[in-house]
């Protein structure tokens, strides 16, 4: 195909973007949207001059693949009939409200052979990017994920709203199943929990400490990675990187193209002395949700396994479903 049609449906705050993203790809036509409140369709419609259709069918028989950026729990619904008519879909995170929708959709599309990308964000992030070439064998990670309270995102839990986008970047770094779970939260200002914290285990050792709360004052977006002879911290919302590893005394440093490299000191203990080494690598200057869309693009042209798949978001939301389960437990 010479230009991928693509449509987007639910054009609240996040289906704006996407909407105006999809203008902006190469190699794909933004064809129309749709959403349920007419109003606010038309008007996304016309600020980002497409075409609004009356009604979700109409949409599908225009498009070969689809931006589905409606309420969680329409997710399921939304992904099935465009998956039946053999649309490709990009679903905004969580994939569905439940594992076994999950497991449905991702079979199902292996039938009709198209293509399921789950939207976390976050893999996409240029500050992730920029710490893979240093990874090697993590074995302990920490991260803090608060946003200030919108009423936007609290018909699900803080885990399904939040916490998954962390879960799935670290299920992509550690390659093993996960061993147990210890989790803890609570719900303050809305029905579902605003502040949640989990202890994953994994069966290679590695373990993750994660907390979310949509009620902090400030907001943050941080990992910190800490391997046998390194610590890496990022913040996804800065895109920034800092990278502290022990290296043999004399050894090469600043192979990974970092943008700053220093010397902080050395440790004699043991035959060889190490060096301690500063980094702070270069992070690209990119859109992560246009990179996203165009790697989307890319995975349909070629016909390859995108780089967030239906099974990586069936993945996260078992672990997220299984960290429910383990906060209904203690508070039980």
């Amino acid at each position: 195909m010479s230009h991928l049609r693509v449509g987007v449906a639910g054009v609240g705050h996040l289906g704006r973007v996407h909407t105006k993203l999809w203008k902006e790809v190469d190699g794909a036509q933004l064809i129309g949207v749709f959403d349920e409140n007419r109003a606010v369709a038309s008007a996304v419609a016309n600020e980002h001059k497409t075409e609004d259709f009356p009604t979700f069918e109409a949409l599908l028989d225009k498009v070969d693949a689809l931006s589905i950026v409606t309420p969680t729990q329409s997710h399921f619904a939304i992904a099935q009939a465009a998956i039946a008519r053999g649309k490709h879909v990009l679903i905004e995170k969580p994939i569905t409200t439940t594992t076994e929708q999950a497991k449905a959709l991702v079979e199902q599309a292996s039938e009709q052979n198209v293509k399921i990308q789950v939207g976390h964000i976050e893999r996409f992030n240029p500050a992730l990017l920029a710490v893979e070439p240093y990874l090697k064998d993590p074995r302990f990670f920490e991260s803090h994920r608060m946003a200030q309270f919108k009423p936007r995102g609290t018909d699900v839990a803080v885990v399904l709203d939040l916490m998954i986008h962390d879960i799935d970047v670290i299920l992509s770094l550690v390659k093993s199943p996960v061993k147990s779970i210890d989790a803890s939260g609570v719900a303050i200002v809305s029905t579902e929990l605003d502040i949640a914290n989990a202890r994953i285990k994994f069966e290679n050792g590695a373990v993750a400490n994660v907390t979310a709360s949509r009620i902090s004052q400030n907001p943050m977006r941080k990992l910190r990675i800490f391997e046998n002879d390194a610590y890496l911290s990022l913040d996804f919302g800065a895109k920034s990187v800092e990278v502290f590893r022990l290296v043999d005394e004399g050894a090469a440093v600043g192979a990974h193209h970092a943008g700053l490299t220093m010397k902080l000191g050395e440790i004699e203990k043991g035959d060889v002395p190490r060096a301690i080494i500063y980094e702070k690598p270069d992070v690209q200057d990119i859109n992560p949700l246009k990179y996203e869309l165009e790697l989307f693009r890319d995975a349909i042209a070629n016909d390859t396994r995108p780089i967030v798949s239906g099974e990586d978001g069936l993945r996260a939301l078992e672990v997220a479903e299984q960290i429910l389960l383990a906060i209904e437990s203690n508070i039980s």
